[in-house]
């Protein structure tokens, strides 16, 4: 967390830090150093570096350079001690190279943190006097953000137009304080290292953790009148700032802020806009009159909520870092024994070899120390680089916990949105990969001892192995009605050749698998298979070494009900399709087929097509049919379709041309009609209106059925699909023979 409390200029604790406006802070003192101040015309720069007044020439000449010097300390003092000098003195200005006197700008220093820094340049004698000539313009001062380099203005207040961060001021107090407390250690212990001290007797002027002051400094007889304080550093010892850096009121708690503005008034709202905590009499002058002003403690709960959440996923990402940082130290391991195995291995088959293989085993040997030590290279900077991204998400996390534990709303509020962006930017490091190794533990060198002796000095490693086994893409793997869609793709660090693919499913009942592809891409869907089944896949590689492992397995579950259209591609040229196929009417004053798109031979399911013209009294015929079922007439004359034909009063059974079951009750305009086709059962039963149709209208079917129905230009159907099969069907009518 020390990093977080850093200046970025000075690269120290931060000292009366103030906010700049885009969020960064910055000490006090040292945002003085970096103040710049630009006239608006081409004149001389106005002195600042007096800031009583400009001193008349001859006095600064009587006090020669050292007065000039104590000068800029003295007003360096002031400003820290908030002297009636302070607006000139937050508006310090650099002189340009004209204004110094000197031939060339001074040289910019560099802070701790490699932040450059333009420093203060003494005016030259006389400057002052001929620094504001007549008719030359007011000046304009500036500070410049040290790290994302922002400009911004200041006013008539200067520096004291910025707020203060007294939260961050409050935790780096703390944090000194704790850090001064873990110094202090026993003077009496006999242990190495020695217990943290727990008291301090002011005569005896000795530390002493809890158990030698027992036995060392009891308190009864000459030791009863010892006073015995907390150790330096302790909240509770003098000068320790017991109340946390945010000072104690009369009452013993802490001092509610006042308005910067007004200081009788306290912050009560925060201006969402402004992105400030404001006072009640900052809202009576209008100053934030069309502004979005809320409540102070409704944002301040806001908006740790928002940090809190924001601090869970960049947890969670420091979980998988350590994680990973303890599987690339197992990787270092694992090359540095594969790596002797291969050594190991390469020097037995060269030393059976004749003696002309001498040379050429040096040669080979320096190869697989090269892979070695590249493997280790790069897993030891993906060790450093993760560390160091670690340490900084963990110092972030720190600090953003002891932001939480403040109860100072308006502070929090002043940092918290530059805060939970800063951990969104953190959490967005850890970008998908980078928890990856890049290399890995696998040696790909294998030496071929075979061949002749002619050929021994063009002996090298060989790289083909047999493929890896591919990873299953999972969220890409879907399921769509009876089709699924399976992805893949090889591991990142594999370097074998790969020339094919190998996709096999089971039959979604628990059997055997069966190849559905065979190819090179690794994205393939299938088609055609049942519906409320479970399927089994995986994949595996190939080349011309062989065949690889297989994948793992993947579970994929087909829709419980269809979802289908009307089929433009197999429906009547006269057959006419709208509302994304689900309407169907035809040009025809003959009856004309249309298909659906799924085909169902496993499962029970269930559709219905709704009735919106009916003219004339058509015969329209609704039922299932093959494939390759004739479309020029009506449905269930061949003995491809299963029927049922309806007209305005009575319905008929049909197939293979044959009728039977004649049932009382017709269509008109806005029926509806039902299909159940039950493969489980092998039947087909019809419904008008909801209420079953006659008995079921055919027994013993089997095989593969696609939704059928047949039109003429008299009638329009819509079809309504992936509907849960009724449950409570109404008694048929009697059939009328």
């Amino acid at each position: 967390m020390e990093e977080e409390l850093k200046c970025p200029v000075c690269g120290s604790l931060f000292r009366e830090p103030i906010i700049l406006p885009c969020s960064h802070n910055v000490c006090l003192p040292c945002a003085r150093t970096i103040a710049v101040q630009t006239p608006e015309s081409e004149q001389h720069l106005p002195s600042l570096l007096h800031p009583r007044g400009p001193a008349p020439p001859s006095a600064a000449a009587a006090q020669g350079p050292g007065a000039a010097a104590g000068s800029a300390a003295c007003l360096d003092s002031e400003c820290a001690a908030g002297g009636g000098g302070g607006d000139h003195a937050d508006k310090l200005s650099l002189h340009s190279e004209t204004d110094s006197g000197y031939g060339s700008y001074t040289p910019s220093l560099k802070s701790p943190n490699g932040v450059r820094v333009l420093p203060l340049v003494p005016a030259p004698p006389g400057a002052a006097a001929a620094a504001a000539p007549r008719g030359a313009g007011p000046a304009s001062s500036s500070l410049t953000c040290p790290q994302c380099h922002r400009s911004a203005s200041l006013d008539q207040r200067g520096l004291r137009g910025f707020q203060r961060n007294r939260l961050l001021e409050a935790i780096v107090q703390r944090y000194q304080q704790g850090r001064a407390a873990a110094a202090a250690k026993c003077q009496l212990c006999d242990r190495s290292p020695p217990e943290p001290a727990a008291v301090l007797c002011e005569q005896c002027e000795v530390l002493y953790c809890a158990a030698c002051q027992l036995r060392c400094h009891p308190a009864r007889g000459p030791f009863a009148k010892h006073r015995l304080a907390p150790p330096p550093g302790h909240p509770g010892a003098p000068g320790g700032g017991g109340d946390g850096g945010g000072g104690k009121g009369a009452g013993g708690g802490r001092k509610l802020p006042t308005c910067a503005e007004h200081d009788l008034e306290n912050y009560s709202m925060y201006c969402v806009s402004c992105r400030s905590p404001v006072c009640y009499q900052c809202l009576e002058e209008g100053k934030h009159g069309k502004h979005d002003v809320k409540a102070l403690g409704a944002m301040w709960k806001q908006h740790k909520a928002q940090l809190s959440q924001a601090l869970n996923g960049v947890s969670d990402k420091a979980k998988e870092a350590k994680e990973f940082l303890v599987q690339l130290k197992n990787l270092l391991q694992q090359i540095q024994e594969n790596g002797l195995d291969y050594e190991a291995c390469l020097v037995a088959q060269c030393d059976a070899l004749v003696d002309a293989l001498t040379r050429q085993k040096a040669k080979l040997l320096t190869k697989v120390t090269k892979e070695r030590e590249h493997k280790l290279k790069v897993v030891w900077d993906q060790i450093n680089h993760c560390t160091l991204k670690l340490r900084q998400s963990t110092g972030l996390m720190e600090y953003c916990l002891e932001v939480i534990k403040e109860n100072d709303p308006s502070g929090f509020l002043q940092i918290s949105d530059a805060l939970i962006k800063r951990v969104q930017v953190s959490q967005e490091q850890w970008v998908k990969g980078a928890l990856e190794p890049k290399v890995s533990a696998e040696f790909d060198l294998t030496l071929d001892s075979e061949p002749l002796l002619q050929s021994i000095h063009q002996l090298d490693f060989i790289q083909m192995k047999l493929p890896p086994v591919p990873l299953l893409q999972l969220e890409k793997c879907c399921t769509r009605n009876n089709s699924v869609t399976l992805a893949w793709r090889m591991p990142p660090l594999s370097h074998n050749p790969v020339e094919g693919y190998i996709l096999e499913l089971d039959d979604g009942d628990g059997g055997q698998f069966r190849e559905v592809y065979v190819g090179k891409e690794t994205l393939c869907t299938i088609d055609g298979l049942h519906f409320n089944s479970t399927y089994n896949a995986r994949v595996k590689a190939f080349n011309s070494s062989g065949v690889g492992p297989y994948s793992k397995t993947v579970i994929l579950q087909t829709s419980d009900v269809a979802w289908f259209t009307f089929d433009p591609s197999s429906a009547h040229r006269d057959i006419v399709l709208s509302n994304d196929n689900q309407t169907a009417t035809c040009n025809s004053y003959d009856d004309r087929v249309v298909l659906g798109t799924a085909a169902f031979s496993k499962g029970v399911h269930y559709w219905e097509l709704h009735v919106d013209r009916y003219d004339n009294h058509p015969d329209p015929a609704f039922g299932i049919a093959r494939i390759n079922v004739v479309k020029d007439m009506m449905l269930g004359k061949d003995d491809k379709a299963w029927a049922m034909y309806v007209d305005n009063n009575r319905s008929w059974f049909m197939h293979c041309n044959s009728h039977t079951n004649r049932t009382e009750g017709g269509v008109s305009k806005g029926a509806t009609v039902g299909v159940l086709l039950d493969l489980n059962k092998h039947n087909l039963t019809f419904y008008i209106n909801g209420q079953q149709q006659g008995p079921p209208a055919f027994e013993n079917v089997e095989g593969v059925f696609m939704p059928a129905l047949s039109l003429n230009r008299n009638v329009q159907v819509t079809l309504h699909t992936g509907l849960e099969v009724p449950q409570c069907v109404k008694q048929p009518k009697l059939p009328n023979n």
